[in-house]
C-alpha cells in the first residue's frame, strides 16, 4: 500500500534530519532518502516527490507541518526562487555546525578516517555583505526589458535582482543602474538557445580593504556600439570604478567567461590589500570571493607551519600568488606552479610590486612539472580546482615525501579521496584539518588539511599541536 506513494508527483510526510553536501535537507521515508532543498533539520514538511528513483527520491516543500528551531526568516526577498543561495532560511551557527559535520563526514566516507581532526569552522562575523566578486546572467522580461541575476534554483529562468544581500553593498548601485543604460544602448541580448545576441553577463568586482571596482561585460562579439563613450559616462558617475572591460565569449558554452579580456576606459584591473601586500586583481583571474576569510586561513596555516626561514616552500596550483607571497616572506624560497599563462603573469607583477625577490613562478600543468623539479622542496602547498589533484601529482608527492603538506580544498569529497591516498601506506599522518566558511549562506566549505611524513627526524619540523 505505501509502496503506491513512492512515485512522481505524489506528496508524503517527511522529517529533515540532515543536510546533504549540495545544500538539501535530508529526510528518510520507509527506509528512503528524500532530498528536499528550502528544509532544515527539523522541520516536518509536506513533500511533492520530483525524481523518483527504487531507493532514494528529490522532492519539492509543498507544506511546512513543524519549523526548525534552526529556521530563520531570509535576509533576501527572492531567496526561495534565486540559486545563488541555499542556506539562507537556516540560522548561521547552524550552518557551521553543519559544515563541520559535512567535513568530518567526508573524511570517515570517502577517505576512511577514524576520529578525523577536524577544529570548528573558521567564521567572521559577518555571514552577509561579503562577496568581493558577482557575476549576473543577462536577459530579457517578458516585456522586453533589461534583467540581471541568478538563475533559479534547478533551470534558466533569471531571477532578476536590483540589489543582492551577500555581495559587497558597494556594488548594488553599480546592478540597477547598468542594466538601464544596456536597455538605453539598444545593445542585444544574449540568447543561449538561439545563440544570437551580444550581452551575456554583466560582471563586478571590488577590492574590500581599497573600495577599488572594476565592471565587465561578457559579449559574444566586441561589436557593441557607443561602449567607449558609455564607459567614460560610468567611470564619471562612479568614483570607486577604475576600469571597464569587455571580455569576449563566443563559444555556446556554460562558461562565463572567455579567453580575451579588453579595457575599455580606465585599467584592467583593480588593488587589494591581502596579508599586508598589495595585488593587482584582474576580472577573468581567481581571487578568493570573501578577502577577509581567505586571510583568517592564510593565518591559520601560517601559525600552524610555524615558519623558520629556512625552508622551501613550493605551492602548486598558486594563481596570482595569493597565498605564495605572504609566506614567500617568512621562507628561504618558494615557487609556484600555475596552469594560467595570464594568473602567472600577474603573480609576477605582485611579486615585484611588494619587492618580493626569493620567489619564482612556472607556468604549466601541475602534475607535468611537479616531476621534473630539480629542487626538493620541504613543504608542498596544494589549492587545487574543485576536482582535486590529478593521479600523478599525488603520486609524485608519495614518491618525493616531503616533509610537509598543506592541502586547501574547496570541496571536502575529492580532498578526502586525495589525503586517503597520501595516507594509507603511512607516509603521511593526517594532523589537522581547518574548515573555513569562505561561503556564507551557500552549502560550501573552504578546508586545510595539514599533513606530516610520518617519518620525519625528531630534529624535522612538524605542525604546532596548539590547534588540535
Amino acid at each position: 500500500m505505501t509502496d503506491t506513494l513512492w512515485k512522481q508527483g505524489e506528496l508524503i510526510e517527511v522529517n529533515i534530519t540532515d543536510l546533504s553536501d549540495t545544500g538539501d535537507g535530508v529526510g528518510r521515508w520507509q527506509e528512503r532518502v528524500v532530498f528536499v532543498p528550502d528544509t532544515v533539520p527539523g522541520d516536518r514538511a509536506v513533500i511533492r516527490l520530483v525524481h523518483v528513483k527504487t531507493t532514494f527520491a528529490h522532492g519539492k516543500l509543498k507544506q511546512l507541518l513543524k519549523s526548525s528551531p534552526h529556521r530563520i526568516r531570509p535576509s533576501c526577498i527572492v531567496a526561495d526562487k534565486c540559486g545563488g543561495c541555499q542556506w539562507q532560511h537556516i540560522d548561521y551557527e547552524y550552518q557551521l555546525v553543519a559544515k563541520h559535520h559535512q567535513v568530518i563526514q567526508a573524511l570517515e566516507r570517502i577517505g576512511g578516517f577514524i576520529q578525523p581532526p577536524v577544529n570548528p569552522v573558521l567564521a567572521l562575523p559577518s555571514a552577509l555583505s561579503y562577496r568581493n566578486k558577482a557575476t549576473y546572467p543577462v536577459g530579457l522580461s517578458a516585456a522586453g526589458n533589461v534583467q540581471a541575476g541568478y538563475y533559479q534554483k534547478g533551470s534558466h529562468q533569471l531571477i532578476n535582482l536590483n540589489q543582492c544581500p551577500v555581495q559587497d553593498a558597494r556594488l548594488n548601485p553599480l546592478l540597477a543602474q547598468v542594466k538601464q543604460d544596456i536597455q538605453k544602448q539598444g545593445w542585444q541580448i544574449y540568447d543561449e538557445q538561439r545563440h544570437t545576441g551580444i550581452v551575456r553577463h554583466i560582471g563586478l568586482r571590488i577590492g574590500r580593504r581599497t573600495g577599488e571596482i572594476l565592471l565587465t561585460l561578457v559579449v559574444k562579439d566586441w561589436n557593441l556600439a557607443g561602449i567607449k563613450d558609455q564607459a567614460q559616462e560610468w567611470l564619471k558617475r562612479y568614483p570607486d570604478l577604475v576600469g571597464v572591460c569587455l571580455n569576449r565569449n563566443s563559444q555556446r558554452t556554460n562558461s562565463i567567461f572567455g579567453s580575451e579580456t579588453r579595457c575599455i576606459a580606465g585599467v584592467p584591473y583593480l588593488r587589494e590589500k591581502f596579508a599586508g601586500l598589495e595585488f593587482q586583481v584582474r576580472p577573468d583571474t581567481f581571487f578568493q570571493v570573501y578577502t577577509e576569510a581567505a586571510e583568517a586561513l592564510l593565518q591559520v596555516i601560517q601559525s600552524q607551519l610555524n615558519l623558520q626561514g629556512h625552508e622551501v616552500l613550493l605551492d602548486a596550483y598558486c594563481g596570482i600568488g595569493t597565498l605564495t607571497l605572504p609566506l614567500a616572506k617568512q621562507v628561504h624560497q618558494a615557487i609556484g606552479l600555475e596552469i594560467q599563462p595570464e594568473a602567472v603573469e600577474q603573480a609576477i607583477l605582485n611579486a615585484k610590486s611588494n619587492q618580493i625577490d626569493n620567489v619564482s613562478f612556472v607556468t604549466g600543468k601541475v602534475e607535468k612539472i611537479l616531476p621534473q623539479l630539480e629542487i626538493k622542496p620541504d613543504i608542498v602547498l596544494l589549492d587545487p580546482p574543485r576536482k582535486g589533484c590529478d593521479r600523478q601529482v599525488i603520486e609524485t608527492l608519495l614518491a618525493n615525501q616531503p616533509q610537509r603538506i598543506v592541502y586547501v580544498s574547496c570541496k571536502v569529497a575529492t580532498l578526502a579521496r586525495d589525503l586517503k591516498l597520501l595516507c594509507e601506506n603511512g607516509v603521511y599522518t593526517l594532523r589537522l584539518v581547518q574548515p573555513a566558511d569562505f561561503f556564507p549562506q551557500t552549502a560550501h566549505v573552504e578546508a586545510a588539511a595539514f599533513l606530516v611524513r610520518s617519518h620525519t627526524d625528531k630534529g624535522a619540523d612538524t605542525f604546532t599541536k596548539t590547534q588540535i
